[in-house]
């Protein structure tokens, strides 16, 4: 019985030999000395880490990183509102600086209007007489030159009026031999006084009518030397008389854009057409704007304005000018009629387009003016970012006026200072991880 309480706190010393092992050791002499073989070695444990120990093992660095140990690397973040960025990073990422400067702000009314053609540059080519249409040499959208034969007339009005050019001058040709004869005559007191008075008298009644008939050419708009010529060449061809033909010309340059008569069409008399052709050059348009009464005291004559057909950057843009504000106002629509000249080289501005127009009302002179695209909102504040040798710095500002364009900065730039004007969304979502990493 004894020996069995032995072999039992044997046991148990060998039992509890991981945590002491000295005691194990013991028993395990003592089962020799009493011939028993001892039970295999239990593998002693670890000794578990104290919680102090613990917590330095996971404590953080200054920066908000732990350490895997003392050769562990270390990710560099700069302070707080600091953007670390090499030269090729900015490049890559197309982020454009300039430096700040000072500039003018432009405050805009927009408003609706409508192409018009320039009425200093549309003309009608009008039936200068009674008469029938004989030739229409232009077609709708033809060019033309300032002086070119567009149609002919057959006008008996226009026979008249060359017949007597024609007689007057023969008539004077006449009289002026006349009265040259009769002076040689006078000379050699081979005739009266009274004889040379006549035909001196004579001869300046003719050049009278001369300059009367050729007058009324002019009215008429043809040429008298012209008229005589043709006269000559109708002697060699009788059959194909040109008194009656008359020949309307372009009185300026530019393009037929309406047709108002056909060939055989009567023209010129109380009841006819007036006009054959309408020629506008294009070269140049009007946009007609219609202008509220409480936004007219704005507007000034000079003033620029941008002309666009739509939103789209595929459509129509251009730059004209306030030439004219109409004094009164539209009944119906308490508007007054407003002018915008507009260039038109390439012909793309076509009269009756629907447009929409910037006009300038006002402009500022500011010290600081930067591109909308340079600011950005941080934490719901409105900031810039300014270049430094390691990449850029966040900047809070504060703005003042504004245009569609640009913004004034009145606290927290200066001029001369190089900030990202595109593509600073991108820094902003930089600045947003690198804040991210300080945070854990």
């Amino acid at each position: 019985m004894r020996a069995l309480l032995i072999l039992l706190v044997l046991a148990a010393g060998i039992a509890i030999g991981g945590a002491v092992p000295g005691i194990a050791t013991h028993a395990q002499s003592v089962l020799a000395t009493l011939g028993l073989k001892p039970a295999p070695t239990v593998p002693s444990m670890p000794a578990a880490k104290s919680d102090n120990d613990h917590d330095q093992a996971a404590k953080p660095d200054a920066h908000g990183h732990s350490h895997a140990g003392e050769g562990g690397e270390e990710k560099e973040h700069g302070e707080a509102g600091e953007i670390h960025m090499t030269a090729e990073q900015i490049t890559s990422q197309e982020i454009r600086t300039a430096p700040v400067t000072g500039g003018t702000l432009s405050r805009h009314l927009v408003v609706p209007g409508t192409v018009i053609p320039d009425a200093d540059r549309l003309v009608r080519v009008p039936a200068r007489v009674v008469g029938t249409v004989a030739e229409m040499r232009k077609r709708l959208g033809d060019k033309v030159q300032k002086g070119d034969v567009v149609a002919v007339l057959d006008s008996r009005e226009v026979a008249d009026a060359k017949s007597d050019f024609l007689t007057a001058g023969v008539q004077a040709e006449l009289q002026k031999i006349n009265f040259e004869r009769q002076q040689k005559l006078l000379n050699t007191q081979a005739t009266a006084q009274v004889s040379f008075d006549q035909a001196r008298a004579t001869y300046q009644e003719s050049q009278l009518r001369l300059d009367l008939a050729r007058q009324k050419l002019s009215a008429l708009g043809l040429n008298a030397a012209e008229v005589a010529a043709a006269a000559k060449r109708d002697e060699a061809t009788p059959n194909q008389s040109s008194l009656r033909m008359f020949p309307l010309r372009a009185p300026m340059e530019g393009r037929i854009v309406e047709r108002k008569v056909d060939v055989g069409t009567k023209v010129g008399g109380e009841s006819d057409p007036a006009d054959v052709y309408t020629i506008a050059d294009l070269s140049a348009v009007w946009v007609e704007l219609a202008v509220p009464t409480t936004a007219l005291i704005n507007v000034q004559e000079g003033a620029k304005a941008l002309v666009g057909t739509g939103t789209d950057e595929k459509n129509l843009r251009a730059e004209g000018q306030v030439v004219f504000i109409s004094p009164l106002l539209n009944a119906d629509t308490r508007s007054a009629r407003v002018i915008v000249a507009l260039p038109n080289p390439d012909q793309a501005w076509r009269p009756g387009m629907f447009v929409t127009a910037s006009v300038a009302v006002a402009e500022d002179t500011v010290p600081v003016r930067v591109p909308r695209t340079a600011l950005q909102t941080v934490e719901g504040k409105l900031a810039a970012f300014v270049r430094t040798d390691e990449g850029f710095e966040r900047r809070e500002v504060k703005v003042g006026r504004s245009d569609d364009q640009a913004l004034e900065v009145t606290e927290g730039l200066s001029a001369g200072e190089e900030i990202a004007v595109a593509n600073t969304f991108l820094l902003k979502a930089e600045l947003g991880k690198a804040e991210a990493d300080h945070d854990h």
